[in-house]
């Protein structure tokens, strides 16, 4: 006999990308760390865009939409996380600029019924040689697009 794997909810909008809550990650109360919410979404984002092809893999110059910078990142904590495990995090565009982003995440049970923490981060693609902002690559734009949050 063996076990399936869950199945996730159906989204009206963005991706939810499973994580893994470690032991390490909890603190000397044994709840999930603060800053350790912000990492695990930096993770998931990191396998949401590698999937389509956007990476950074040592050279800034080469590195195109993946040289960008936070400019602003918002958390709330809802509820504690007080063990290990499997989790989620959903992931969705709030808003798409010209040079510029903010996504929308919430760290969730992995089946994205529970929510943990809510937040938004804003990030600036960059200019590799001269760090000002540059504009995002239509293909980028184009995944962005599929992520964003529905009007209304």
């Amino acid at each position: 006999m063996t076990a399936e794997a869950p199945v996730a909810p159906a989204l009206s909008y963005g991706r939810l990308i499973p994580v893994t809550v470690h032991f390490d990650d909890l603190d000397a109360l044994g709840l999930l760390h603060n800053a350790r919410y912000p990492l695990m979404v930096e993770r998931a984002w990191t396998e949401l865009w590698h999937e389509h092809g956007f990476r950074f893999e040592g050279d800034w110059a080469a590195a195109g939409d993946a040289c960008n910078a936070v400019k602003e990142l918002r958390i709330s904590y809802e509820a504690p996380v007080t063990r290990p495990g499997g989790y989620a995090v959903h992931l969705w565009l709030e808003r798409l600029g010209r040079t510029g982003l903010t996504y929308g995440f919430r760290f969730c049970s992995a089946d994205g019924a529970v929510t943990y923490a809510t937040g938004s981060r804003v990030l600036v693609r960059l200019d590799s040689a001269t760090l000002r902002p540059a504009p995002w690559s239509e293909g980028f734009r184009a995944v962005g697009r599929e992520l964003l949050l529905p009007a209304g």
